[in-house]
């Protein structure tokens, strides 16, 4: 007979940063990647912000794999449906270690972005650990369905923004429709929507608007 048993441990991962934080620094990032991606490769869309300005972190998704069936490049997901529960609180404890680390409590001009799965992640952690931030930015992907309107009252002053591409593959059927609705009645206040000609891809000027 097959059972699962469960147990604890520490474990260690990476995450990834672009440029110095200063006292010239107006804004700092946190950014979640999507599937397929390694942190410090994602950072790349953040590269033509004004280094002076923006300092960009970029947290390491844990569970790595090799692309396309071959072993030469690299990328991580998130989360899957197995054990998500667990799952996601290991990556909310990782998290909470990158928040301390970056001292991002201290942090008033702080920009959240997640991208395709990324979403989920940023939006969870937000909800869950109560992060306040200036800017959520909501890229091409898709709140959880366990989130309601409550989980973010306490960000009284933050902007909510949702980006897509007209042309995004996932984002077909009536699905952007649905989505859209739902976000409208999870963020009631201080909600854009921003869409770009183009499908499942990172818009870097769109991005720009939040610099």
């Amino acid at each position: 007979m097959i059972n699962e048993a469960q147990v604890s441990y520490q474990t260690t991962n990476t995450y990834s940063r672009l440029n110095t934080r200063t006292s010239q620094t107006k804004n700092v990032w946190l950014v979640f990647h999507g599937i397929g991606y390694l942190s410090r490769y994602f950072l790349k869309y953040f590269k033509h912000l004004d280094p002076e300005e923006n300092y960009i972190i970029a947290p390491q998704a844990p569970s790595k794999y090799y692309l396309n069936g071959e072993y030469r490049h690299m990328g991580a997901s998130w989360l899957t449906r197995e054990n998500t529960e667990a799952e996601i609180e290991n990556v909310t404890r990782y998290l909470d270690a990158v928040y301390e680390a970056e001292k991002l409590g201290e942090v008033t001009n702080l920009n959240i972005l997640g991208y395709s799965q990324g979403v989920s992640i940023a939006t969870r952690f937000i909800a869950r650990r109560k992060i306040k931030c200036k800017n959520l930015i909501m890229h091409s992907g898709k709140v959880p369905q366990e989130l309601a309107a409550k989980d973010f009252n306490f960000l009284k002053d933050a902007n909510f923004t949702y980006i897509y591409g007209t042309e995004d593959e996932y984002l077909k059927s009536g699905i952007v429709e649905v989505e859209e609705k739902r976000l409208r009645q999870l963020f009631p206040d201080n909600f854009d929507i921003l869409t770009f000609e183009g499908g499942h891809e990172v818009n870097t000027k769109l991005i720009s608007k939040f610099a």
